[in-house]
């Protein structure tokens, strides 16, 4: 199984991943008991440097830069979540980071693991197979027939 920060970082990693517009609509869906959450830091976009390797093992160099918001909450029970998504997403950054807080409350573990992480995961895997399909249906196998000796 996972350790807690490998949990933790998959659970982002796909919530981050996931389409605004879902994760909005599932996270409306959340029941009025959940605990409130203050922010702390933004949600605020910015800038981070993309860096790559020459054959993935090269060496290093600057790739160019990519705009992030992050956002940090703190809930009234005192746990802390955070997040740094792709682009300029205010709402979302702010949506990750209280779903990173309540993943911290045992009770809620679940809920977002089948809520959030589940669909989000599903809907990256459906993604990811549309895309092999569609590269796939274009593919042109090229031989070459011997027509004999000359």
């Amino acid at each position: 199984m996972h350790s807690p920060d490998e949990a933790r970082k998959r659970r982002l990693d796909a919530l981050a991943s996931d389409d605004a517009t879902n994760l909005a609509e599932r996270y409306a869906t959340l029941e009025p008991s959940v605990p409130a959450a203050t922010p702390i830091r933004g949600p605020e976009a910015g800038m981070v440097m993309l860096r790559g390797r020459a054959g993935g093992g090269g060496p290093v160099f600057n790739l160019g830069e990519a705009t992030v918001t992050r956002a940090t909450v703190k809930l009234e029970t005192g746990e802390v979540g955070h997040a740094i998504v792709l682009g300029r997403h205010p709402q979302k950054a702010s949506i990750v980071a209280h779903l990173d807080a309540l993943s911290q409350i045992p009770k809620w573990v679940h809920v977002i693991e089948t809520d959030f992480v589940a669909p989000a995961l599903a809907e990256q895997d459906a993604a990811r197979t549309r895309r092999v399909e569609e590269t796939e249906a274009t593919r042109v196998d090229f031989f070459t027939m011997v027509r004999g000796e000359d």
